[in-house]
C-alpha cells in the first residue's frame, strides 16, 4: 500500500472522504463537531493510515540519528515517543517525523509522501555506519487516540483494531484540536524557509544541549540573540464568510503581505481557524485579512524568543 491508497474504514458507515493529502482517509463520519467532542473527552481514535512510515535498523541507529538530527537519540528509552527534525545547512526545515524504538529498530512515522526522499537522504548519509533503511508504510499504519498518542498497528489489522477502539473520528476533528494547540504539520504549515524557532519546536523537536549537527549554527544564533525572522500564529477566522483560507494564500496588513496561513479548520468552540506563518515584527494586536477573510491573531510562538505557547483549547 502506499500513502495514496483509500483507506479500508471509508467503508464504514457515513464516512466522507477527506480531501488534498487526506484524501485517503476519512474527513468524518457524520458529524466533525461530535467527533471533537468525543476526543476530547479521550474517546474514540483517528485513522491516520495513509501518513508514511519507515524504519531504521542496526546496532548503530540512534548514535547515527543523533548525530545528523536535531534531537537527543543518545540512550533513547524503549517506546517513548520523540520528534526529530533534519535541516539544511542554513537552518531550515527539510524533514521532520516522530518514532518510537524498540530496543532493536526505531520506526518513525511522517507526513503523506515524505518517506521517499527522507530515505533518499539518509541512505546517502549511511557511510560505513551499521544501519538499514526500509520503508514499512504497505506493512503499518498510524492511528491516534487520545489516551494514547499516536500508535502503529498492522496493517491487516487496521479494521480489527478499528472495531475495538472506536467510535471513529475524521481528519476533520483531530486537525481542528491540533490547529488549536498550536502544532504545525511540515510542508503545510511550513515552507522552504521556515526555521524551528519560528514553528515552536525548540524542545518538541530540537534539543538544545547536544553535539553538532547541521543547520545547528542556525537554531543556536536565533534562540540566543532572540528575535526569529517569523513567528507562528493562530487565527480567529470571520465565520460569516461560511469558508475557510487555502493553504498557502497571503495574510496581509493593510495592502501589505506579511506572511502565508497554513492549515485550518472549524473549531466546535473557537469557530474557524487556521495557523498562520507572519512578519515577527508585526503587532500581536493588528487586524489580518487572509483571502479574503478577517482574522485576529492569538500568540502560539514567542516571537522574542522562539518558544512556543499552548493556546487555549
Amino acid at each position: 500500500m502506499t500513502s495514496t491508497t483509500p483507506s479500508p474504514l471509508l467503508s464504514l458507515p457515513d464516512a466522507v472522504a477527506g480531501n488534498g493529502i487526506d484524501a485517503p482517509v476519512a474527513a468524518h463520519y457524520g458529524s466533525f463537531n461530535v467527533e471533537q467532542r468525543s476526543l476530547e473527552a479521550g474517546e474514540g481514535f483517528v485513522d491516520l493510515s495513509h501518513h508514511d512510515v519507515l524504519r531504521i535498523t542496526g546496532p548503530d541507529r540512534l548514535t547515527w540519528l543523533h548525530a545528523l538530527t536535531t534531537q537527543y537519540f543518545l540512550d533513547l528509552a524503549p517506546n517513548v515517543e520523540t520528534q526529530g527534525l533534519i535541516l539544511s545547512p542554513q537552518g531550515h526545515v527539510e524533514h521532520e517525523f516522530r518514532g518510537v524504538d524498540d530496543g532493536e529498530s526505531f520506526t518513525a512515522w511522517t507526513e503523506p509522501g515524505t518517506a521517499a526522499a527522507l530515505i533518499e537522504y539518509l541512505e546517502r548519509m549511511k557511510f560505513m555506519t551499521r544501519v538499514e533503511i526500509t520503508d514499512e508504510t504497505a506493512e503499518h499504519a498510524l492511528t491516534w487516540r487520545p489516551a494514547t498518542g499516536y500508535r502503529l498497528v498492522p496493517r491487516d489489522q487496521l479494521e480489527a483494531y478499528a472495531a475495538a477502539a472506536g467510535p471513529a473520528a475524521g481528519t476533520w476533528a483531530f486537525e481542528a484540536l491540533r490547529i488549536a494547540r498550536g502544532e504545525p504539520r511540515f510542508g503545510l504549515d511550513t515552507d522552504h524557509r521556515s526555521i524551528p524557532n519560528e514553528m515552536g519546536w525548540i524542545g518538541p523537536a530540537v534539543h538544545l544541549d547536544k553535539g553538532c549537527y547541521r543547520g545547528q549554527e542556525t537554531v543556536a544564533r536565533v534562540h540566543t540573540l532572540g528575535r526569529p525572522p517569523r513567528r507562528l500564529t493562530l487565527l480567529h477566522l470571520d465565520g460569516s464568510e461560511n469558508r475557510l483560507p487555502e493553504i498557502g494564500a497571503d495574510v496581509v496588513l493593510g495592502e501589505k503581505v506579511v506572511g502565508y496561513v497554513g492549515t485550518s479548520a472549524r473549531h466546535h468552540e473557537l469557530g474557524p481557524i487556521a495557523l498562520a506563518v507572519i512578519k515577527r515584527n508585526i503587532p500581536t494586536d493588528a487586524a489580518l485579512l487572509t483571502d479574503g477573510i478577517d482574522a485576529a491573531q492569538e500568540i502560539v510562538v514567542d516571537p522574542e524568543v522562539g518558544l512556543h505557547f499552548r493556546p487555549r483549547l
